[in-house]
């Protein structure tokens, strides 16, 4: 047994922000407000709470737990971290979705972590001082749709600081941004959060203060948490923002050592995540956009449950009517959601990273250049077309979690056995875990993700077999490409050492 923490962390807070900071993204500001809207409003939180308590925390134990565990044998990538979990030659080919689910995640993920980049410089610029509602919207949709090359440029940018902070390590890079990135994201979003809910109205926005865009946004609609399509939503968001199923959690917690809290830093790192997404991310775009345009405007831009279109062509347009705390409030709005863009993009590329310096003995800044270079390849379709961000999206942002994750918990609890595996989320522990989680991780989560699974069913079907433009295509290929190129990686690093 080894335990290669030479890379490892520099600091517990470190660590435990580089954390939140993985969970943390875009989806916590943009989507969840969008999602709770669509689903029920404040009834959404019940499901929400639930999915938290019963999926988000037993698979945050799940996931810090097999990563330090794996750590203990020199693994800090999903693939051998299965291998060395389960006694089954097979295990780590599960693996493989923990590698290719952050590239491909990355692909898309750093195209628009790049928008909020050049959107805070539009900021600063005063680009978009006197532009209309239609004029910001018309702007929104020819970048989108790379009407120029700018788009094209701040991705490249995007790629090369991902790229040159994964160069520099665990602790020299990943660490420090970290300790940098998430004071700022949480000093903007407090500022932003109580303009947000004491501004007063325009004409035609909100009724007296942005207060009510609270109670449009939490209004509750409890016929809601009847529909099983709500549930899924839920389950859904709570996967998407806590980046469970993806394998960079197991990566940051494969540099602990073996006897250091993985429970508390769990627990702190997830609760924060929720902290920042529901009293953050609901007090900032939707109390300000029904503040100035009230909520009827409001309600059309939300279908389809994403926040973009308010984020990026309403939003602006509104800060420019603040004068200079306006073009504060929008760099504030957009390096916020820059912060959280880069440091979930950049736990993406851990994994690889750790794969290829303990399987190939490159070193971190071989490993990151090779990062840069697959999400760059990757990124083009999704950069050229929609419909490959959203083939994209679909399969390695969604589909690929759940069937990961039902994976995980079955090795973790059933394969490796829960006596063992309780026995790792407690070791060191600084709190004392709830006794009932130990059967929540063996029957509750299991359970509850397979009736997610078999629920999506039709909808995976659906998408499977659907019709889809060239570039849908294209993705769909490259996707598989991606995915059977790690596993002949995982099966080459295998050979390697059984012959040593």
């Amino acid at each position: 047994m080894t335990n290669q923490t030479s890379t490892g962390w520099g600091s517990r807070i470190g660590l435990i922000l580089a954390m939140a900071g993985n969970a943390v993204g875009l989806g916590n500001f943009l989507r969840f407000p969008a999602q709770a809207i669509e689903n029920g409003g404040g009834a959404f939180i019940i499901p929400y709470l639930v999915c938290f308590l019963l999926m988000g925390l037993p698979l945050l134990f799940v996931e810090w737990g097999m990563g330090r565990y794996g750590g203990r044998y020199g693994q800090h990538s999903t693939p051998f971290i299965f291998d060395v979990l389960g006694k089954a030659s097979y295990w780590k080919y599960f693996g493989v979705f923990g590698i290719f689910t952050n590239i491909a995640v990355a692909a898309f993920y750093c195209y628009l972590e790049s928008w909020a980049l050049s959107w805070a410089y539009h900021s600063v610029a005063g680009t978009f001082n006197g532009m209309t509602q239609a004029n910001l919207q018309a702007f929104f949709t020819n970048y989108i749709e790379l009407g120029t090359a700018q788009p094209v440029v701040f991705w490249v940018i995007c790629l090369v600081l991902n790229t040159v902070i994964l160069s520099r390590g665990i602790s020299g890079g990943v660490e420090k941004v970290a300790k940098i990135g998430m004071p700022l994201l949480l000093l903007f979003g407090v500022i932003l959060a109580v303009t947000g809910i004491t501004l007063e109205a325009e004409p035609g926005g909100a009724i007296n203060d942005g207060l009510v865009g609270l109670n449009y946004l939490w209004s509750p609609d409890f016929s809601s948490i009847w529909s099983f399509k709500v549930w899924v939503a839920a389950a859904g968001q709570i996967f998407f923002t806590l980046s469970l199923g993806m394998g960079s959690i197991h990566c940051y917690a494969s540099y602990l050592k073996e006897k250091e809290d993985i429970a508390l830093n769990a627990m702190t790192a997830g609760w924060m995540n929720e902290f920042v997404e529901v009293v953050l991310g609901s007090a900032i775009i939707i109390p300000i956009s029904v503040g100035f345009l009230g909520i009827d405007a409001i309600s059309k831009m939300v279908s389809g449950g994403s926040g973009l279109g308010i984020g990026f062509a309403v939003l602006p347009q509104l800060f420019s009517s603040w004068g200079w705390f306006g073009t504060l409030s929008g760099l504030m709005w957009f390096g916020l959601l820059f912060f959280a863009g880069i440091t979930s993009s950049m736990a993406m590329g851990t994994p690889l990273i750790g794969f290829m310096r303990d399987n190939f003995a490159w070193k971190d800044k071989q490993g990151a250049y090779l990062f840069g270079i697959l999400i760059f390849i990757f990124g083009i379709p999704t950069v050229l077309s929609q419909d490959a961000f959203n083939e994209y999206d679909y399969w390695a942002g969604t589909v690929s979690l759940v069937v990961f994750a039902m994976v995980e918990i079955v090795l973790f609890a059933w394969v490796l056995g829960m006596d063992k595996a309780w026995d790792e989320i407690t070791r060191g522990a600084d709190i004392k875990v709830p006794l009932v989680f130990k059967y929540i991780i063996k029957y509750v989560s299991p359970v509850f993700l397979i009736i997610v699974f078999v629920g999506a069913l039709p909808d995976i079907i659906k998408n499977a077999t659907a019709e889809t433009s060239l570039y849908g295509w294209l993705g769909r290929a490259m996707l598989l490409v991606l995915f059977v190129g790690i596993a002949v990686l995982v099966s080459v690093a295998k050979r390697k050492k059984l012959k040593s």
